[in-house]
């Protein structure tokens, strides 16, 4: 028996601010959007306590909770939201063809990809433990809850430099864990952190363990020249090795850089696929701010809005 292939206008794949802010304006826009919240519902905000820094939440919001109010707004103008993930694309056709889950399958006049990145981590069971209680993959976003204190970054590129002379402004001292005894980061970045005085580098440097029941108290780093280990007495522990964008289903089709991220032709979502637009982090490795995919979210909405009236006019 041949299972009729559902038809939808605008397909979103993801659920972080991005896809929730697309779907917003898609259903708004009386196009119907399916919604795919794909592994982690809510994205990367839904492993993040307090969120401060969006704004319109003046006493500030829990992440899990934020995405909740997200997924509700787009569900109150009409996106069908669903649980699952999408294993397969086929961009040649048109409509285009993506399958979730192995097994149903869908054909799509536009596609908003809105699958975000994940942080990488160390491996270690202490970090995830402590994730969210002094353990952070984003300075930009936690760094202010440890003003005055002092903190671990873990990381030896740009973002990693860019990360520690921001925790400098504002706390008290900043440790800086590399692991070999050169950085990767371009020699203006590490110059900004070898001159600052609140910023110490401690070279090959790996991390043995974070220290603290519930909350991070320390960390105990291991030289691995000497073999010496010693504890350091911080409250946050931040880790800048980089992220992976979630977009490897996509890559037979979509134009990414060496990183996996995918390209969109500047000032737009637009890729190099017609019809298929990419917002938030999945396209994004520069700011990667709740409140810049949000931005994003948007401008995908309405580049496939126009996308849709223009192929019906033609």
């Amino acid at each position: 028996m041949n299972q009729e292939i559902e038809k939808v206008k605008v397909l979103i794949v993801g659920s972080g601010p991005a896809g929730y802010t697309a779907a917003i304006y898609a259903a708004r826009a009386g196009l119907n959007p399916i919604l795919y919240t794909g592994g982690q519902p809510g994205g990367q905000l839904t492993i993040t306590t307090d969120v401060e820094n969006y704004p319109g939440y003046p006493d500030g919001i829990m992440g899990p909770e934020m995405m909740e109010d997200f997924r509700k707004q787009a569900e109150r103008f009409g996106t069908k939201v669903r649980y699952g993930l999408v294993t397969a694309v086929d961009f040649f056709q048109k409509p285009h063809v993506v399958t979730v889950d192995d097994q149903i399958q869908l054909q799509a006049d536009t596609v908003i990809i809105s699958t975000g990145a994940s942080a990488k981590w160390l491996g270690l069971d202490s970090e995830t433990r402590l994730n969210g209680k002094g353990v952070s993959a984003c300075a930009v976003c936690d760094g202010f809850f440890f003003r005055g204190q002092d903190v671990a970054i873990v990381g030896a590129g740009d973002t990693a430099c860019e990360e520690a002379s921001y925790l400098a402004n504002i706390t008290n001292k900043v440790y800086m864990l590399v692991r070999r005894d050169e950085m990767r980061a371009s020699q203006i970045m590490q110059k900004r952190v070898l001159n600052n005085p609140k910023i110490e580098v401690l070279w090959n440097t790996e991390t043995d363990e974070i220290l603290g029941e519930d909350e991070v108290t320390g960390v105990r780093v291991l030289n691995n020249i000497t073999g010496e280990k010693r504890e350091l007495k911080i409250s946050g522990f931040f880790v800048a090795i980089g992220h992976q964008p979630n977009t490897e289903v996509f890559k037979d089709f979509i134009h990414m850089d060496e990183a996996g991220y995918i390209k969109t032709i500047p000032g737009t979502t637009k890729t190099n696929v017609e019809g298929v637009f990419a917002c938030g982090d999945a396209q994004d490795n520069v700011y990667r701010q709740a409140v810049t995919a949000a931005g994003t979210g948007c401008m995908a909405a309405l580049d496939a809005e126009r996308y849709l009236a223009e192929s019906e006019t033609h």
